[in-house]
């Protein structure tokens, strides 16, 4: 899939017209996205989320817009990497 919209840093919506949250840990991996830059949803199972979008060598954790991160999981993440 290609991205639509990527005008929020931590917001991407895709051409399918689904719309992700970048997790605060994995937004450096996403300033050089484009909307040539292409993207596979796949899924994940750990603590923070269910979802990630995948691009060549990169995998960034999401949830849908609208959605809330596990604040407690987070914190824990960024705070000890």
């Amino acid at each position: 899939m290609k991205i639509r919209s990527h005008s929020e840093s931590h917001i991407v919506e895709l051409d399918d017209g689904s719309r992700w949250q970048v997790f605060p840990g994995d937004l450096d991996l996403t300033h050089d996205w484009n909307p040539e830059t292409d993207l596979t949803v796949g899924r994940v199972d750990d603590r923070i989320s269910d979802h990630a979008l995948i691009s060549a060598g990169s995998m960034v954790h999401v949830i849908p817009v609208g959605e809330k991160w596990p604040v407690r999981e987070v914190k824990s993440i960024l705070k000890n990497g």
